[in-house]
């Protein structure tokens, strides 16, 4: 008797919810946090975000003093003029080896308190989210989960495939059943109305990663030639302007050269070296903010400062609506804008890609996105949830109770190439393949090999 494919991808099935069930499940709450963080932070943080509307506001560099005398060894790293006239400013610094944001009343000048740049609820949200909080390993293994993930999805569908049998437990549960079947009709049919929103979310969250999401970037996402021909270009790439717990530039930004300040007036200030601080003259904040108005930028924008003598400004917004999106880099001696881009001049693969982003993120349509985008992480947490109790229900006293292989596969080859294509799609996928079939097949079976009498 031969055992049948179902079989083997019920196998792999099982794999592939062992490995990613609980990452999965901190990955639609932490998604679920960030989702709403619209509305969370104008609840958690009135004292910081509102202000009362008044006259003139005050000039950005006038605000930029004052934090400066406030914090005299501080680094000011970025600036968010307010995006509204009941909004507060918002600088980031660095202190005392900390990165915090400070809040301040536009039209008065006041100090309305700081926020740590990492340990608030939406920073540790989106960090958890993105790389567990341990950087680029954190990073490798929640790719490694989504690549699994779709492992996951795709032997699930297969496994929930009706064969004959009626609709009940197939396309709705049958919510008198108990025990394991309930726990069971319950696994397929989430399963099967959230698979395609799993895969949307698995295939547009990885994007962002550090493995495969750099790959896709360098592959497709391409300027055209000559964009930048005419500024002096540094060897550093946008994407360093983004961290996990904040991001600055779109994705279609990422992997374009930082272009660089005048050189001429670096070297004449004695400060054309990379290492070396700004030099003044430069252009004023407050005329960057006012270049950025002139040009047209959507608020919500935020002003990266230079670091360096040949750094530059940074205008950006990473809009909801990635039509509105604008990426402006500008000498910090002239105030000359050196790179100014905007939706319409992305790819098409990099329209597409920003468009999935913001649907990923719950903020192309508002609320109506938000909530679509819940309907999916609570199924992601009700499949994951229901799968591990079925385990749990199923398991041996002893052992993780994986689906035995009795006999010969049939269609082995049909697995093996479904397997490869994935494992070539994802290569961390692909490696663990290989790292499972190889402990499978090859360390379990020599340690539990027949010994023969000597």
């Amino acid at each position: 008797m031969r055992t049948s494919f179902y079989n083997l991808a019920w196998r792999w099935h099982f794999y592939a919810g062992l490995l990613v069930a609980p990452i999965m499940i901190l990955l639609a709450v932490t998604g679920i946090v960030y989702l709403f963080k619209p509305q969370l932070d104008p609840l958690m943080y009135p004292e910081l975000l509102h202000v009362e509307a008044m006259g003139q506001r005050l000039p950005a560099d006038t605000l930029l003093a004052r934090v400066q005398e406030t914090y005299p060894d501080g680094q000011v790293n970025q600036y968010l003029p307010p995006a509204s006239a009941t909004a507060s400013a918002q600088f980031v610094v660095q202190a005392g080896g900390n990165a915090f944001n400070l809040f301040m009343n536009p039209y008065t000048g006041q100090v309305l308190g700081t926020q740590h740049g990492l340990y608030n609820l939406q920073a540790i949200a989106r960090a958890l989210h993105g790389e567990l909080m341990i950087g680029k390993v954190g990073d490798a293994v929640v790719e490694l989960a989504a690549g699994w993930g779709i492992v996951l999805v795709v032997s699930g569908l297969y496994l929930w495939w009706p064969r004959g049998k009626g609709a009940a437990g197939v396309f709705w549960p049958r919510l008198r059943s108990r025990g394991r079947v309930f726990w069971r009709d319950l696994h397929a049919v989430v399963g099967l109305w959230g698979s395609a929103g799993l895969l949307f979310m698995l295939l547009t969250g990885m994007t962002w990663t550090g493995i495969w999401g750099k790959q896709y970037a360098e592959l497709w996402n391409r300027f055209p030639a000559g964009m930048f021909s005419d500024v002096p270009l540094s060897d550093i790439s946008a994407r360093t302007l983004n961290t996990a717990a904040r991001q600055t530039l779109p994705w279609a930004m990422e992997n374009t050269p930082m272009p660089m300040s005048g050189g001429d007036h670096a070297e004449h200030m004695g400060h054309g070296s990379a290492n070396s601080g700004p030099a003044a003259p430069q252009a004023s904040l407050q005329a960057v903010v006012e270049t950025a108005e002139r040009a047209g930028v959507h608020p919500g924008y935020s002003i990266t400062l230079p670091k360096t003598g040949t750094g530059v400004y940074t205008v950006a917004v990473f809009a909801d609506d990635p039509r509105n999106d604008a990426t402006l880099h500008i000498d910090q001696y002239t105030g000359k804008v050196l790179v100014d881009v905007r939706y319409a001049q992305y790819g098409l693969l990099a329209r597409a890609t920003e468009l999935s982003v913001m649907l990923h993120e719950g903020k192309m349509f508002g609320l109506a996105n938000q909530l679509i985008v819940l309907v999916v992480c609570l199924m992601v947490l009700l499949g994951s949830v229901s799968g591990l109790v079925i385990w749990w229900k199923r398991r041996p006293a002893k052992g993780l109770g994986v689906p035995p292989l009795r006999h010969g596969l049939p269609l082995w080859k049909t697995a093996v190439a479904v397997m490869v294509c994935i494992g070539v799609a994802f290569p961390l996928v692909g490696a663990s393949l290989v790292a499972v079939a190889v402990l499978e097949y090859g360390v379990l079976r020599w340690v539990h090999r027949p010994r023969v009498p000597a």
